[in-house]
């Protein structure tokens, strides 16, 4: 049992890398363009904590900033009952130019972070595979420099998620709110 086990996932984990290797990144991704204050539109996840948090969750706003290293220092600030919740992540570049790793202090968990898509000025379609030691989930982000995206944007980020093999369920598109906006400087 423990050998047929094993031939199964000998056989399964090339195919499961495969596919995360098929998640494209920009082409001529110019990180510098990227920095700057950015609205979470759009939210599609299969992780547990997504499915207990998604009924709850709002748009909240993220700022990217370049380090002198070259890495990405990524603040995000999201209503959480009647507080604002602010959370830092250091993104560390790869040698692929749109494509990051981050570990979770907290969880633990690795994060291989990709900037699909991207016109700098309207909007970045962001994909992650996060993996822990109970399992693996798939992320898409749908950024905006405003608070609405044209229909098409949230049509590609809906068929770039469904691509990504989530389900409609699994796929939000994130409620507007005014609220911790200003706070995220």
């Amino acid at each position: 049992m423990h050998a047929a086990l094993l031939s199964i996932l000998a056989l399964a984990l090339p195919g499961a890398l495969q596919a995360q290797d098929a998640v494209p990144v920009q082409a001529d991704f110019q990180q510098d363009k990227l920095a700057g204050r950015w609205y979470s539109i759009g939210l599609a996840s299969n992780s547990n904590w997504f499915k207990e948090k998604k009924h709850v969750m709002k748009m909240c706003t993220t700022v990217i900033a370049v380090t002198a290293d070259g890495n990405m220092e990524v603040t995000s600030t999201y209503p959480k009952g009647d507080q604002c919740e602010k959370r830092s992540s250091l993104y560390v570049r790869t040698e692929q130019p749109g494509r990051f790793s981050y570990t979770s202090p907290r969880w633990g968990s690795s994060h291989d972070i990709r900037v699909v898509e991207t016109n700098y000025e309207e909007y970045a379609l962001v994909a992650t595979r996060i993996a822990k030691s109970t399992g693996s989930s798939n992320m898409v982000l749908l950024y905006g420099r405003t608070k609405e995206l044209a229909p098409e944007r949230l049509e590609r980020f809906t068929q770039f998620s469904r691509e990504q093999g989530l389900k409609d369920e699994e796929i939000l598109i994130l409620p507007q709110t005014d609220k911790c906006m200003a706070d995220a400087a």
